[in-house]
């Protein structure tokens, strides 16, 4: 029987020669299917900008059902879902500004990560050991960027410690 070719966007095989390969890919139904399948992965704006361009599809607003579905060169959009795709564009454009606001607002992350690096260096070379918990804790306290703050949902292990560190009792046994 030989080998066979299987093409994943059209979902189909066909025996492997040179002939029926080329015939495959060079076919009106490939480049189709082909299309869908990266139209999928477009981003919002893009998708709106095309179907707004495009007028109603009269045979889809009538019948719900029109024969060139994907490849229709009309809108098959209602208006609600072209106002959800555009409410949805603006809150990931507004949410994008707030975090470039915040980046703006106060320092990077990684700044911090190194002046934190170059306190602890520097604390480590005087060799009080009392003082350098208090310092850090202090410095824990008052230095914490915002940015760590709104990260949403942490496991308990990454949340910052509470003002005034962890309440321990004396009596817990361990074992």
């Amino acid at each position: 029987m030989g080998k066979r070719y299987y093409c994943d966007y059209c979902d189909r095989s066909f025996q492997d020669n040179m002939h029926n390969r080329k015939k495959h890919l060079n076919g009106v139904q490939h480049h189709r299917a082909k299309k869908t399948w990266f139209d999928q992965f477009r981003d919002s704006a893009a998708i709106l900008h095309d179907e707004q361009i495009k007028k109603p599809c009269r045979k889809f607003l009538q019948k719900g059902i029109c024969d060139f579905s994907p490849n229709c060169r009309f809108s098959h959009m209602s208006e609600e879902e072209l106002f959800n795709l555009k409410r949805r564009l603006e809150e990931q454009k507004q949410h994008k500004e707030d975090s470039e606001h915040r980046m703006i607002s106060g320092r990077s992350i990684e700044e911090w990560l190194s002046k934190r690096e170059k306190k602890k260096a520097a604390l480590g070379s005087k060799g009080d050991l009392e003082t350098k918990e208090d310092n850090e804790e202090d410095e824990a306290e008052r230095d914490i960027p915002q940015q760590l703050f709104s990260i949403p949902d942490l496991p308990p292990s990454l949340l910052p410690p509470p003002p005034g560190g962890w309440r321990v009792s004396a009596s817990t046994e361990w074992g």
